[in-house]
C-alpha cells in the first residue's frame, strides 16, 4: 500500500512541475488580469474623476451667486486633475504588477541557473 501511494504522489508532484508553466501564462495570467481590472474599477470607483467633471457646473452647498459658483468650478477642476493623475498613477502601478507576474518565473528560472553554473564553475 505504502508503494502504491509513494508511486502516486510522486506522479502527481512530477505532473504538478510540468503543468506548473501552463497554468501560470493561461489561467492564471487570466485570473491575475480580472484581478487587475477589478483593482481599476475599484479604485475608479473610490476616486470617480467622471463624476467631478460631470458635475463641474453645479454650485456646490446650493450657493448660486458668482462667488459660490468661481470656487466650485475651481475645486471641482483641481480635483478632476488630481484625481486623474492617481488613477493614472495607480493604472501605470496594476500594469507594472501584471508585467511582474508575468516575468516572475523566468526570471527565478534565470537566477535559478545562474546560481548553479556559477556553483558548477567554481567546483572545477
Amino acid at each position: 500500500m505504502f508503494l502504491i501511494l509513494l508511486q502516486r504522489m510522486l506522479l502527481e508532484l512530477l505532473w504538478d512541475i510540468i503543468y506548473f508553466p501552463i497554468w501560470w501564462y493561461t489561467d492564471g495570467a487570466r485570473k491575475v488580469l480580472v484581478s487587475c481590472v477589478n483593482m481599476i474599477k475599484d479604485v475608479n470607483a473610490m476616486m470617480s474623476p467622471g463624476l467631478w467633471l460631470k458635475n463641474m457646473f453645479v454650485p456646490m452647498f446650493g450657493q448660486y451667486d458668482l462667488q459660490g459658483r468661481l470656487v466650485s468650478i475651481l475645486m471641482r477642476f483641481f480635483n478632476v486633475i488630481f484625481r486623474t493623475i492617481g488613477l493614472l498613477i495607480w493604472v501605470i502601478l496594476v500594469v507594472a504588477l501584471f508585467f511582474v507576474w508575468i516575468l516572475l518565473p523566468m526570471a527565478v528560472l534565470y537566477f535559478l541557473t545562474d546560481s548553479i553554473i556559477s556553483l558548477l564553475q567554481i567546483k572545477k
